[in-house]
């Protein structure tokens, strides 16, 4: 515990409800730093795998963290207990739709049905 710092516990709960963790961070870890852990450790099972840091959103009490804070200024201490472990949700982004979607998305939309009144 450099400086008398207290490390943090930590568990990251994924989206079909397993957990990663839970692991001792300092308080002065990035946002950014605990979705670096997270890439590393993602189960290899899962359907759905981020790519990036940029694919995943952390959320602590209810607020999505940004990635340049530190886990210090990201705690919400309302409703913690000393010296618990802090579950924080991991939602990953959906991919990206590619160019070529995105302008068939933009095109007029043209009504194919055709009717006929007898």
């Amino acid at each position: 515990m450099a400086g008398g710092k207290e490390l943090i516990e930590v568990k990251f709960r994924l989206f079909d409800g397993t957990d990663i963790g839970p692991s001792k961070y300092d308080p002065a870890t990035t946002v950014s730093a605990l979705k670096d852990f997270i890439l590393a450790r993602w189960p290899q099972d899962k359907e759905i795998t981020p790519k990036t840091v940029n694919d995943l959103k952390l959320i602590n009490g209810g607020k999505i963290l940004e990635n340049s804070r530190t886990l210090a200024e990201s705690r919400v201490t309302i409703g913690e207990v000393p010296g618990g472990v802090i579950t924080m949700h991991v939602v990953v982004r959906p991919p990206q739709a590619d160019k070529n979607q995105k302008q068939l998305g933009n095109s007029p939309k043209q009504n194919r049905c055709g009717c006929t009144i007898l």
